[in-house]
């Protein structure tokens, strides 16, 4: 074995290749789902002894990546778990840009809570790269059992937080997605 896996959620390392990455397991504003799959990965690579071994269970590890696809889309992941934690770190007028935690402050603010530089605020991606940026988010206060969670932002976190650890092994994104989805690398242009 590598290491326990509380070592290597501290440090993921091996020959200091991933010794610059950071899980999301450290992460406090991450949405419960995600650190659940790192840690999976974590402990698939985990099983590794020595580096060959551990490049061999680079497919286990995207396996995970595949079974935490598949119950996104299955719908089996319960909007309470995609809930992303984010920090207010001035007044919301003072934000030039309608980032996430504003807009989800904003509708907070129009329901009559109070909100303020220095708390955070959390919400659920609900279409995320719709024009009326009022859409692109819900506060976690207003979300329903029954709302719709934006999957291809979970699913674009997901390859995010999988390319994260696998990156120093040649991982990016698109290479995650590739390997998840079943692509190679000359299926580029034929995305689906």
């Amino acid at each position: 074995m590598l290491g326990s896996k509380q070592e290597l959620t501290q440090t993921i390392r091996f020959g200091n290749a991933l010794a610059r990455s950071r899980p999301e397991v450290r992460r406090r504003h991450t949405p419960q789902f995600m650190p659940d799959a790192q840690m999976r990965i974590i402990e698939a690579l985990a099983e590794a002894r020595n580096a060959s071994e551990f490049v061999r269970r680079i497919p286990e590890a995207l396996k995970v990546v595949r079974d935490y696809r598949e119950k996104l889309l299955a719908g089996e992941v319960s909007v309470w778990d995609l809930i992303v934690t984010k920090h207010l770190s001035k007044d919301i007028k003072s934000y030039r840009q309608r980032v996430s935690q504003v807009i989800a402050a904003e509708q907070l603010i129009k329901e009559g809570a109070e909100v303020s530089a220095g708390k955070n605020v959390r919400f659920l991606f609900t279409s995320a790269e719709n024009k009326r940026y009022e859409r692109r988010v819900t506060a976690e206060e207003l979300v329903e059992k029954d709302t719709n969670s934006d999957i291809k932002k979970y699913l674009l976190l997901l390859y995010s937080a999988a390319a994260n650890l696998l990156n120093p092994f040649g991982h990016s994104v698109e290479r995650v997605y590739d390997a998840v989805r079943g692509h190679s690398r000359t299926d580029l242009r034929n995305f689906d």
